[in-house]
C-alpha cells in the first residue's frame, strides 16, 4: 500500500510538472472591425495555432500551450502584431490601441513592442514622402532622404542594444532577436548571444543561437579572404564595354571593391556614407568599383545618377546569379572589400563610420 501510495504520489507530481509546462492562455480581445478574422501564432513554429472572427467588437482565445511560449495575435489586413508570453496570465488585447493588459512581464513588452514600432513608422513616412514626388523631386532628394533612414536605422540599433542590457534577467529580449540578428554586428551581437542571459533559456532564443554560430562559420570563411591577393574578373560598364576588376585594382590605389544594386534598400542607404568618403580621400588616392547585382540595366543605370556615384560601375546583369557573387561568394549585399595599393584585401563590410575611420587611419584628415 505505501508503495502504491509512492507511485501514485510520483503520478501526481508527474502530471502537475506536465501541466506546468502547458499552461492554459485565455486571451480576450476588442476591436471595432467586426468580421475580421483574428489568427493566435506561435512564433518558435511560425504556426498559427487558432483564428477566430470578431463579433459585437470582441474576440477571444482559449487553449494551451507551452510554458512561456511566444504567442502573437494579428488581425487580417493589419500591419500590427501584438505580442505575449504564455505565462499563465490572462491578457486583454485591444487591437485598434494596440495595448494589453496582463502580467507585468507582458505589459512592459507591449510598451517597448509599440516603441520599436516607432523607428518602423518613421521608415514608411519616409517612403510615403518618396512615393508622392516627382520623378525630379525623387532625384534631387534621394541622398537626403537615405541619409535619414540611414539615421534611423543607427537609433533603432541603439535602442535594441540598450533593450538588451536592460532586460538580461527577463524573457522580452526574445521578442526582438529577429531584428537584432538584422541590425546589430560584431561585439554587440555576441554579447546578446550570452548564453548566460536568462533570455538565451527560451527555446526560440536557442533557435537564433543556432542561427548565430551558423552565422559565425560564415563569417569565418568570408574573413579568410583577408590577408588575400583580390581575384580577377571581367563584367561590363555602363556602356558595354568589358572591363578586368585588375585595370582598377592593384595599381598602388586604396580602393573599396562595393557589392550593391540599385533595389538594395540598405545599400541604397549607405551610399551617401561612400559617396562622402569618396570625395573626401579620391584626391589622396581612394578609389570606389561597383560591382552590381541588378539584372535590369535601366535599374542600374539611374540609381547610379539618382545617388551621384561617381566611380567606376561594372555588372553583368544576372542579379544574384553574377560572377561577383561566385568569385568573391556574397551571399548578401550591401558588402564590400577594402584593397590596398599592392591587391590585398585587408578589410571587409567597412560601413557607416568604420569605412571613414579605416580611411582616416589610412590618409589622416
Amino acid at each position: 500500500m505505501k508503495k502504491l501510495m509512492m507511485v501514485a504520489a510520483i503520478i501526481m507530481i508527474t502530471a502537475s510538472c506536465s501541466m506546468a509546462q502547458e499552461p492554459q492562455y485565455t486571451v480576450k480581445g476588442i476591436s471595432a472591425d467586426n468580421g475580421k478574422k483574428v489568427s493566435l501564432v506561435d512564433y518558435l513554429s511560425q504556426k498559427e495555432i487558432s483564428s477566430v472572427t470578431i463579433k459585437d467588437g470582441k474576440f477571444e482565445f482559449t487553449g494551451v500551450a507551452d510554458q512561456n511560449a511566444l504567442l502573437g495575435v494579428k488581425k487580417e489586413e493589419s500591419g500590427w502584431t501584438t505580442l505575449f508570453f504564455n505565462d499563465g496570465t490572462p491578457v486583454t488585447i485591444d487591437l485598434d490601441k494596440k495595448t494589453l493588459k496582463g502580467s507585468e512581464l507582458n505589459e512592459k513588452l507591449t510598451a517597448l513592442d509599440l516603441e520599436s514600432g516607432k523607428y518602423g513608422d518613421e521608415i514608411k513616412k519616409i517612403g510615403q514622402q518618396f512615393a508622392a514626388m516627382s520623378p525630379a523631386e525623387q532625384k534631387e532628394k534621394t541622398p537626403e532622404l537615405e541619409a535619414q533612414v540611414m539615421k534611423i536605422y543607427g537609433e533603432y540599433q541603439q535602442f535594441l542594444t540598450t533593450l538588451f542590457k536592460e532586460n538580461r534577467d527577463n524573457l522580452i529580449p526574445v521578442a526582438f532577436m529577429r531584428d537584432a540578428m538584422q541590425l546589430l554586428e560584431g561585439d554587440d551581437l555576441k554579447e546578446m548571444m550570452n548564453p548566460a542571459y536568462a533570455y538565451n533559456q527560451h527555446p526560440l532564443a536557442k533557435k537564433y543561437a543556432e542561427a548565430y554560430k551558423k552565422q559565425l562559420a560564415d563569417e569565418e570563411a568570408k574573413n579568410a579572404i583577408i590577408g588575400q591577393q583580390f581575384i580577377d574578373l571581367e563584367e561590363a560598364d555602363v556602356k558595354g564595354k568589358k572591363h578586368k576588376l585588375s585595370e582598377y585594382v592593384g595599381k598602388g590605389k586604396w580602393v573599396l571593391i562595393d557589392f550593391w544594386a540599385s533595389w538594395c534598400g540598405p545599400c541604397r542607404a549607405e551610399m551617401p556614407n561612400v559617396v562622402a568618403n569618396y570625395n573626401k580621400y579620391h584626391s589622396k588616392g581612394f578609389e570606389v568599383v561597383g560591382l552590381s547585382f541588378d539584372d535590369d540595366k535601366d535599374d542600374w543605370v539611374q540609381a547610379i545618377k539618382d545617388l551621384q556615384m561617381p566611380w567606376v560601375h561594372l555588372s553583368d546583369l544576372k542579379g544574384w546569379e553574377t560572377i561577383a557573387s561566385e568569385v568573391y561568394n556574397i551571399k548578401a549585399i550591401p558588402a564590400s572589400l577594402l584593397v590596398d595599393p599592392t591587391g590585398k584585401i585587408v578589410a571587409r563590410d567597412l560601413r557607416g563610420e568604420k569605412l571613414g575611420k579605416k580611411l582616416q587611419e589610412i590618409f589622416g584628415e
